[in-house]
Formats: structure tokens, sequence, C-alpha cells
């Protein structure tokens, strides 16, 4: 297949995306997102490495002639940004003789540091199927930066920690930055350490996310700000229950609704994409659809997440009590 349509496509995106990528302050950023269906590649720039991702097409394609194809596109990535073919980690799901050496997931890769909107965050590119940063959720990281002044901060189902990294930039007086994986907690500590967060204002807790809220509930614990984005699903052997959140999102979102005070805001997000937010909440809740604004503009699939900012119903005597504290 001629490369030529994937190239010029991609040298048009990154003349574009690369001034504005230094405007914005942002090492990392995606430069090409299935543009053009015959390549169906997501291509994201971390700082001088290039991380390029496979859609599952389903399509039939034999070795060597797939092997030249992914060649053909590694040497279009190389052109474009300047940077070595060895730069480049190709994530697929094709899994056959004579393509090992792009298959570089399950090493142990480097990690390095990426900045974005002045905060750093270390990354690995080859160990893991994730990054070590969701890009799609950088506007909404850069919210809560803007609205973390002063404010308790719980962030469930944590990852890396990027989210409270913000909020701890943006003023947040604490946080506890919930996730089971020692993996990923571990990596939220470096990642605090690399930005100088105080590990005794913001608390790391490995736990399971169902047991964590009910126990945080059941002892009356009260946040200003919640970010929870949940995975599609999970079966880990450390939770108690397995994870679907179709079916799990009411209770997930009504008991970090109970954990949050009046006035507060919960981000709740998720990237299934036939997900349907159950009506009773929109009922119960004031629920604000906000996708359009959390998908970051270099994205080109605009429904790679969804994502809403809900917020508790405030009768008279609640509204008057929130005006005396403030």
């Amino acid at each position: 297949m001629d490369p030529s349509p994937f190239a010029n496509r991609l040298a048009k995106n990154y003349k574009h995306y690369a001034k504005w990528s230094r405007r914005q302050g942002l090492q990392a950023w995606r430069v090409y997102d299935k543009d053009v269906p015959q390549f169906p590649f997501a291509v994201d720039i971390y700082a001088e490495r290039v991380h390029l991702q496979e859609y599952d097409t389903g399509w039939e394609m034999a070795d060597e002639a797939y092997l030249q194809w992914i060649e053909a596109v590694v040497d279009s990535i190389a052109q474009v940004t300047d940077l070595p073919k060895a730069a480049v980690t190709l994530k697929n799901r094709r899994r056959q003789k004579g393509i090992s050496q792009y298959e570089k997931v399950g090493q142990l890769g480097d990690d390095f540091i990426v900045s974005e909107f002045g905060q750093r965050f270390w990354v690995n590119l080859d160990a893991y199927l994730d990054t070590g940063l969701f890009l799609d959720h950088r506007n909404t990281r850069k919210r809560v930066l803007e609205e973390a002044a002063g404010k308790r901060f719980l962030n469930l189902f944590a990852y890396t920690g990027s989210f409270t990294v913000y909020a701890a930039a943006g003023g947040a007086i604490s946080s506890e930055t919930v996730d089971m994986s020692n993996t990923y907690q571990d990596w939220s500590r470096r990642n605090f350490e690399l930005n100088g967060l105080n590990l005794a204002a913001h608390r790391l807790v490995r736990a399971d996310v169902f047991q964590y809220l009910e126990e945080a509930v059941d002892s009356g614990k009260q946040f200003d700000l919640i970010v929870m984005d949940p995975p599609t699903f999970s079966n880990s052997k450390k939770m108690r229950d397995i994870l679907d959140v179709q079916r799990d999102h009411v209770w997930l979102i009504d008991y970090a609704m109970s954990l949050l005070s009046p006035g507060g805001t919960l981000y709740f997000s998720n990237n299934l994409r036939s997900f349907v937010l159950d009506e009773r909440l929109i009922a119960d809740y004031l629920v604000r659809d906000i996708s359009m604004q959390s998908v970051p503009e270099d994205f080109r699939n605009r429904q790679i997440h969804q994502c809403w900012k809900i917020s508790h119903k405030l009768g008279k005597e609640s509204m008057v009590k929130l005006f005396l504290t403030k």
C-alpha cells in the first residue's frame, strides 16, 4: 500500500500541532488519529519518542506484506518528525513471526519524563499497554487545576495519579489517591515526588474502590472535588467484585456523591462507547455532559471518552449553609 496519503496527512498535522503544542506547553500530544482510514493508527508524540498504536480492524495480511506496510509507516513517521526509527514504539494486536522487532510490549523499556501545562510525569512507552498518562483527559486535568484551590480532593481509580498532581498544583489543601494496584501506586508516588507534593497532605491509598467508598461513607469523610474515571471492565482478583462500568456506575456515583460536600463537583468519565448514563442520576443530581469540551483539540476521535460534571441539587437550607462557609 502506497504510504503517501499517510505521510502527507501526518506532515500536515505535525506542522500544525507541533506549533500548537509548544504554545500550550505540551510535550505529549496526538499528531495523527486514524485520519486516513487505510492507515488505522494513532500516533502520539512523547518528547523525543513516538507511541504508534494500530487500531484493530480485523484486516487479513500476509506477514511479509504486513511487515513492509509497518516499515513504510515507521519510515514516514521518522521522516516527518526527524526522529530515528528506533524512537518509535508500536503497539498492535498481531502476534506473528516476522514482526517481533516492533513488539516491545512486555519489555522493561525506559522511564522518561514529559511535561504538560507545567506539570511533569513519568511515562514508559514499552512496558505496558498504556504509557502512564492518558492524553485524552488533558483538558479535564486542566479543569481540576483551575478548580482545586482550597479544596479537599479525591482521585478514584487513580492510575498513576496525574489528576492529583494537577489538584495539588492548583492549591488543593489535601487529597486521597485511591487505586488497588501496587504498580500504579508506586508510579503515583514517583509522580508526586517529581512534582514536589507533600505526601503528608496528599495520601496514597491502596484499596479496592468499592470497599474504599463504603468505608469512607461510613466514616463520614467529605471532599470538595472528586474525579472518578473507572475502567470499562475489571475482574482483578484484588477486587471484591467484578467491575462493569455500565452496570455499576449508579452505585459508584451515588457513593461518591455521598462523599461530596454541598457545592462540590464530581467529574465522572469512562471510555465505553456504548455507555449510557442512568436517567435516575440525571433526576437526582445536577448533571452536565462536558464530553465535547473534555476531549482535546488534537484528538480526531471525539468519542474517545464521555465525561460528566455532577453536583448536588441544593435546597434553600444547603445554599445558606454553603454561603456562610465561603
